[in-house]
């Protein structure tokens, strides 16, 4: 979700309409079946693919300015996949990226850092099996020297810190949660952490299956929990004004604002607000202004006062969304499984700005660099740029 991990793009010169005539400056197709978002660095596009039962899985890299494949690899080499959600793929984890490496994740199938400028593999993690039920869906992040991600299956739930340099395990926690008796289907998650700042110190705050935990990033020592009563968790956190914003994910998912400074196990007593109608399951929220912005999985879109929960519009845009929205040039872009994205500007009354249409939908979030807009799709990757921008490069 961009530098900032929030959605929020420093592009003011972002594109607002495009279409399949109109403001792209390339389109290529993607072979096989893959919902990573692109990650962008040093001119080159990276994301994954997977054939549909996961024997093989690809790492695929696009050249930035003319949109031509410059490396196209079968990562890891499986047998006959089949048990995953219809709704997923085997390559559904986004990369990861920093200057010179990219680290590839596919769950419980294997991680991989990879060297940005040949592609060649610098190390590899194949031990790291669990049982993720419905197919491989956490994205890892990076925070300093370590690559974290959640392994939240039906079987186990842990948190891994890899080293980056050597990939080797740093530090490796066991959910605290206390599931009793609770059936092995309603332990499991697809969330992935953000980093946040507490009075200058890093959390690292993790959802999953029933609880959210901060957790010191360094050590993964526990910071403070909280029961969500909720499982297979895809929107990511959001964090401001002093406080932490949490979906509790299937089967009815509510949101919850919690403050980011407790310490220890909370109670209902210490959530400070709680909204249960049209949150997303799957697409990430915005925090901006002190409002949060969201649109749930069946294209109601929401805004809300951050510091109480208040409403303050709502509105149906329609469409199925997965993909998370994104703030740039002082607009949020909203992005369904139709190929359709819609416009918004920020603020107290809904005021679309426009809609654009491509050939198919969206599962992926997008990727912004410079003046463009990178776009995935079911079948192509596509820059979408101003064409009057786009000539003066």
């Amino acid at each position: 979700r961009g530098p900032t991990a929030d959605g929020h793009a420093d592009a003011p010169d972002l594109p607002l309409v495009w279409g399949e005539d109109r403001n792209i400056v390339w389109k290529v197709p993607i072979h096989d079946r893959g919902y990573s978002s692109p990650v962008v660095a040093d001119g080159r596009v990276w994301l994954t693919s997977a054939t549909p039962h996961g024997e093989k899985m690809f790492v695929i890299a696009v050249d930035l300015a003319t949109g031509k494949t410059v490396i196209d690899r079968a990562l890891f080499d499986n047998p006959r996949l089949s048990r995953k959600n219809e709704l997923n793929t085997f390559a559904s984890p986004s990369p990861v990226i920093e200057p010179g490496r990219v680290y590839i994740h596919f769950g419980r199938y294997g991680t991989a850092c990879l060297d940005t400028a040949s592609g060649e593999t610098l190390w590899e993690r194949r031990d790291l099996a669990y049982d993720d039920h419905e197919g491989p869906g956490s994205s890892p992040i990076l925070f300093r020297n370590l690559l974290i991600f959640h392994s939240d299956g039906i079987d186990q739930q842990h948190v891994y810190a890899l080293d980056t340099k050597t990939g080797e395990t740093h530090w490796k926690i066991e959910r605290s949660t206390d599931f009793g008796r609770m059936p092995p289907e309603l332990r499991k998650g697809y969330n992935t952490p953000v980093i946040i700042d507490v009075a200058g110190k890093p959390h690292l705050i993790s959802i999953g299956g029933q609880a959210t935990m901060a957790y010191e990033p360094e050590t993964g020592e526990e910071i403070w929990k909280v029961r969500i009563q909720g499982f297979s968790h895809s929107t990511r956190p959001l964090a401001g004004d002093g406080l932490v914003f949490l979906s509790t994910g299937f089967m009815t998912s509510t949101l919850i604002a919690v403050k980011s400074d407790f310490e220890g196990e909370m109670n209902q007593d210490d959530v400070v607000w709680t909204y249960r109608r049209n949150v997303p399951k799957l697409p990430s929220g915005l925090l901006i202004d002190s409002r949060i912005y969201m649109v749930d999985d069946s294209g109601i879109a929401t805004c809300l006062e951050a510091k109480t929960g208040e409403r303050v519009w709502t509105h149906r845009i329609g469409g199925i969304h997965y993909a998370s929205p994104i703030y740039a040039a002082g607009r949020i872009y909203f992005f369904d499984n139709e190929g359709r994205t819609v416009v918004i500007a920020p603020g107290e009354e809904y005021e679309e700005l426009a809609v654009n249409e491509l050939a198919s939908g969206f599962m992926a979030s997008p990727a912004v660099v410079d003046k463009a807009i990178l776009l995935r799709t079911e079948t192509h990757l596509y820059r979408i740029e101003d064409a009057e921008e786009s000539s003066k490069r």
